[in-house]
């Protein structure tokens, strides 16, 4: 009995893996599993003219990183709670959630204090 309540539990999970290009097109986030949980790294960045490097990360000495590779999202549960995510853009972290919306867009809720901000996020074919 307990084994079939965890089957229909793991089938019942959404399935945020795969590859999600961002709300303002600039990138390509690969969203899988990273130990326990969920984690989303920068794989392509779109925009032209985007800066190749971290530059606006609040930590000088990783300001010189490449975009490609950088974590984005993580700390998710498979349900996509209790998650971090870091804006490039502005450097800044926020705790944050995923959920799947039934069209098959990603939305990703980013939180400071009470304030919280959603962007659409749409999967790459």
């Amino acid at each position: 009995m307990h084994i079939l309540l965890v089957a229909a539990l793991l089938t019942s999970a959404p399935s945020f893996s795969g590859d999600w290009i961002t709300a303002d097109q600039s990138a390509v986030v690969r969203i899988g599993p990273c130990g326990a949980g969920i984690c989303g790294n920068i794989v392509r960045v779109l925009a032209s003219g985007a800066p190749g490097s971290d530059v606006n990360n609040p930590d000088r000495a990783l300001r010189s990183r490449p975009l490609a590779g950088i974590a984005v999202l993580s700390d998710f549960t498979p349900a996509g709670s209790g998650g971090h995510a870091y804006e490039p853009k502005t450097g800044r972290s926020y705790s944050a959630s995923l959920h799947l919306n039934a069209d098959g867009t990603l939305r990703v809720t980013g939180c400071v204090a009470f304030i919280c901000r959603s962007q659409v996020w749409t999967r790459r074919r």
